[in-house]
């Protein structure tokens, strides 16, 4: 009975050492099982970091190529601009070119009946003289050098001016200043001056140097008032004040410019300008 007894003992107190024995496999089995989702969750999270990075490169890189396609547009209308400008200061010179040859036209035609005038007493001198042949035949020498001196003069006068002239058209604004001075001074009496003087305020304000431009075009306007040059000259005055950032004055001489000259083309261009500046 002993022995049984103690058989039976001995396997009731070998089955909990079994018992925990299988219990601590199943623990190490569930740990390892952790340990492995663990990683796998570690390495899923590390995907997803990468992902992130990643998707804010491309978002960083989308908007970079976003600000270049926006930078070209801005290129390309401050391109559109530039030429409008460049296309706008070329029309305005034309402008000033064509009314000056038509102004010119006019002063010239102006000039013509005063021909008549100055030959009528040159014909009355051989008439007086008939009396004695070799008086007569001085008569004619000087009738003809008189007549031959005013065409050279007003030649020499037209040439000298288109020769200033040309140089504002070249673009040698600094050169045209020198020749037009040049002008006035050896034809003080030239009915040219007017327009001398607009070319030298003109000049002066394709050099950016408005102050100089507005003294120049206030000397044409108080030198020759009746000139056709003065809408012109108060028109160069008004954009030189624009510029100088005198805009309530510039108003002014526009308003004063289609009040005073109401028919001319610097009227229209005055009432185009307000329009703008309103």
């Amino acid at each position: 009975m002993n022995r049984c007894t103690l058989a039976l003992l001995g396997l009731l107190l070998s089955m909990p050492c079994h018992a925990g024995l299988f219990s601590d496999d199943d623990a190490r089995r569930d740990i390892g099982e952790l340990q492995t989702q663990a990683q796998a969750l570690t390495v899923r999270i590390s995907t997803l970091e990468e992902a992130a990075k990643n998707q804010g490169l491309l978002d960083l890189l989308t908007q970079i190529q976003g600000l270049h396609t926006e930078i070209t547009k801005l290129r390309g209308q401050i391109e559109v601009v530039t030429n409008e400008t460049v296309a706008a200061q070329k029309r305005q010179k034309d402008m000033y070119i064509d009314l000056d040859s038509r102004l010119r036209s006019l002063e010239q035609t102006a000039m013509e009946p005063k021909a008549p005038e100055q030959k009528a007493p040159e014909q009355k001198v051989p008439e007086a003289t008939k009396i004695t042949p070799a008086k007569k035949g001085k008569g004619k020498s000087s009738s003809n050098s008189e007549n031959n001196k005013p065409p050279v003069s007003a030649n020499n006068d037209s040439k000298v001016y288109e020769e200033a002239y040309g140089r504002f058209k070249a673009g040698n604004y600094q050169g045209a200043i020198v020749a037009f001075l040049d002008f006035t001074k050896a034809y003080p009496t030239s009915n040219l001056l007017p327009s001398a003087q607009y070319w030298i305020g003109n000049s002066y304000f394709a050099m950016r140097e408005y102050k100089n431009a507005i003294t120049s075009q206030n000397k044409l306007i108080s030198t020759y008032p009746d000139s056709p040059k003065v809408p012109d000259a108060m028109l160069n005055i008004a954009s030189a004040k624009i510029e100088l950032g005198e805009k309530e004055q510039a108003k002014k001489t526009l308003q004063e410019i289609v009040a005073k000259y109401p028919v001319t083309d610097a009227a229209e261009n005055a009432k185009r300008r307000l329009a703008n500046m309103n």
